[in-house]
């Protein structure tokens, strides 16, 4: 929660997974629970989501995750967010998967790179939940289609 305006109480996080659950009920995806499955041990989310907030370029589905502080750098960002771009191209047939985070957030945006996402400026916003004086309210866009995705698979034999 480093790059968000607050961190969740309890019963906002509670409400949050009630939204999770209706969202993969309505579309047939959603945020998945990551865990180590090692050492049993829940560590964040990452998924696939539909924005309930509207500005140019919604409809849209977006990628996105949320790990516990102490798992950050370990690679599962980037390993869970491969599993949902190739279960949105392969399984929910998206032509299309955007994320966006605040520019101070390189490290997102450095998975994004990963996955193979672009940088698309023509798409940055604010968001339209915050404030206008909210220092997290200025969001970049990044962006994979189908057929970058197509384009960046390995040959199958």
């Amino acid at each position: 929660m480093e790059h968000f305006p607050e961190v969740l109480t309890r019963e906002q996080s509670d409400q949050m997974i009630r939204q999770m659950e209706l969202h993969f009920e309505e579309f047939g995806y959603g945020l998945w629970a990551v865990e180590l499955r090692w050492a049993g041990k829940f560590i964040g989310f990452c998924g696939l989501s539909v924005p309930t907030f509207h500005t140019h370029f919604t409809p849209a589905v977006e990628i996105g995750w949320r790990f516990t502080r102490d798992e950050w750098g370990n690679g599962y960002a980037t390993e869970a967010g491969r599993a949902a771009v190739d279960f949105g191209f392969e399984q929910a047939d998206l032509d299309e998967i955007l994320s966006w985070t605040v520019p101070a957030n390189q490290r997102s945006q450095r998975v994004m790179a990963r996955l193979g996402m672009t940088r698309a400026p023509e798409l940055d916003f604010d968001h339209p939940r915050l404030l206008d004086d909210d220092r997290y309210r200025h969001h970049v866009v990044y962006r994979i289609t189908r057929e970058d995705w197509e384009q960046a698979r390995p040959p199958s034999h």
